[in-house]
């Protein structure tokens, strides 16, 4: 039986060095469920170091936790990567160590990454430079996305920092994304009025969330019958009976 379950697929812990420093994985889960909501993904910059500790946070209760990542490509545009696994998102996360630009975090001046457990202990610090961009190129990014089975959606297209249209100009014709986001803070009508381009692809809305109070305020319902990557790309390709909608 199909179900709508609502979902905020973009959301960062306090390992992105962006994140308020109270965005750690148990209160994440309680703040989505407060909020209705039935499919949360972490997407912590270049890193899933805090994933694992969010599904088990989410473990018993009523939500959905979906591996994911947003990376940074070479021309400084950001993809999110779904995963069904930790084990596929921490194997795209090994890619992106390999190919991350070279230096240290300056906590000073980007703020601290911290690794957390499930019930919200500090395990450590990481000191890579998640802020930065890869050397892997969007096509690429998109490529090592899908050969590890996930889906491949461009970041708050409606932005100027760090979009697929603020920094090439355009959606390059043969691009194969599973979807654009757009943010909370435009409508998907209004998104597909200014931008022409976003017509011929599924449009998702997520929180992009940094704090707490963030969570929820961009929401995609999925018409499927469970929380899975596999049913989430049917309903983006409308199939199945299966189909996204967009909270009012």
């Amino acid at each position: 039986m199909l179900k709508c379950l609502r979902a905020d697929l973009h959301i960062h812990t306090c390992l992105s060095p962006c994140a308020d420093l109270t965005m750690s994985p148990l209160r994440i889960v309680q703040a989505a469920l407060a909020r209705r909501l039935d499919v949360i993904a972490i997407c912590d910059h270049n890193s899933a170091e805090n994933v694992q500790a969010a599904m088990n946070a989410a473990r018993g209760t009523d939500l959905s936790v979906c591996p994911a990542m947003e990376i940074t490509s070479a021309e400084e545009v950001h993809v999110i990567g779904l995963f069904a696994d930790a084990g596929a998102v921490l194997n795209m996360q090994k890619k992106v160590y390999d190919n991350l630009s070279s230096g240290k975090n300056d906590e000073r001046l980007f703020g601290e990454q911290i690794i957390v457990n499930e019930a919200d202990e500090i395990m450590g610090y990481s000191d890579r430079l998640l802020i930065g961009a890869t050397s892997i190129s969007i096509e690429e990014v998109i490529a090592g996305i899908h050969e590890l089975g996930g889906l491949a959606i461009a970041s708050h297209i409606d932005r100027e920092a760090y979009s697929i249209l603020g920094q090439l100009g355009f959606i390059p014709e043969n691009l194969p994304l599973d979807a654009l986001e757009v943010s909370s803070r435009i409508e998907s009508n209004q998104a597909k009025h200014l931008f022409s381009q976003i017509s011929a692809h599924p449009v998702i809305t997520s929180s992009d969330a940094h704090n707490l109070d963030e969570i929820g305020k961009g929401v995609t319902i999925f018409q499927v019958e469970r929380p899975t990557i596999d049913e989430m790309r049917h309903a983006l390709r409308n199939e199945n009976g299966r189909r996204v909608l967009l909270e009012k």
